[in-house]
């Protein structure tokens, strides 16, 4: 199997080798991940609960405001943030791979970790993403549909605004460059995060002293790994988008369930990839 060369960054830092991965790990990932939400399902889906909570909320504020042609940017800005808010399920795919006993409370023990400044660091990256896509989505809406819709691009009522999505040619533009641009980000975050936040979890790595050393490298080994395994991680994107879709149909209730699996198999899908 391939492997890269060490490299460092100031005195304290190394890149940890990046394995070549194929098919069947993605599926065992996956399997291990089923493993991982079964052990304790209440536990998983009361932790991913903020996703379907928050986003009913923003939903039903931007529903009843000038901002609806946002409500499905918000929804698929679910996966720009989402690597940032599984940290606490892959502490808890950690714990039990080393066969700890972990409750609801074991699965914070990251907040008192060394690499929390790290995480946050990231966080934010994640967060600064977002707030840019949803600038560039409302950027595509008002240059497509805003200029067919109510005073100041907003539209006169929900069924008059997904009337001229399905039925108008500037809705039909929006949608194409939308989800091209949705893709992009997505492609990002992909690179950025599939292996950044659980090599930040896994405190059995040394990868620096600062919060920025340890983010650097842990960005920088994601896109590594990204990058020497282009046709698998393809296909893990097209997974995590298809799950996220499924379980954002039934009111986002889904993502309660969706969410966990996806957060305990990435860190199994980390392991694979990285030694």
């Amino acid at each position: 199997m391939p492997s890269d060369t060490t490299a460092s960054i100031g005195h304290a830092a190394y890149a940890p080798t990046v394995r070549k991965i194929g098919m069947d790990d993605i599926k065992q990932a996956l399997t291990e991940g089923f493993a991982d939400f079964l052990a304790i399902p209440t536990f998983a889906v009361f932790v991913a609960l903020i996703y379907p909570v928050v986003g009913l909320i923003l939903g039903r504020f931007l529903s009843g405001s000038n901002a609806l042609p946002l409500l499905f940017p918000l929804v698929a800005g679910f996966a720009l943030i989402g690597p940032f808010g599984a940290v606490g399920l892959y502490e808890f795919s950690r714990l039990r791979e080393q066969g700890k006993h972990v409750s609801l409370l074991n699965t914070f023990d990251i907040l008192r970790s060394d690499r929390i400044a790290a995480i946050l660091l990231l966080g934010a990256m994640l967060g600064g993403l977002f707030v840019v896509w949803m600038v560039v989505a409302e950027t595509v809406y008002m240059l497509t549909l805003g200029g067919i819709m109510g005073p100041a691009g907003a539209p006169i009522s929900p069924g008059a605004f997904l009337d001229a999505v399905l039925y108008t040619s500037p809705g039909h533009t929006m949608i194409v460059v939308g989800t091209g641009l949705g893709f992009l980000f997505a492609l990002a975050v992909l690179a950025l995060g599939v292996v950044s936040f659980p090599l930040l979890v896994d405190t059995d790595k040394f990868i620096g002293t600062t919060a920025a050393e340890q983010a650097s490298v842990a960005v920088r080994t994601s896109v590594r790994a990204a990058l020497l395994n282009p046709i698998p991680m393809a296909m893990w994107g097209i997974i995590v988008a298809g799950l996220l879709i499924l379980g954002s149909l039934p009111l986002l209730v889904g993502l309660a369930v969706v969410m966990p699996l996806l957060a305990h198999s990435t860190w199994h899908l980390y392991r694979k990839l990285v030694v």
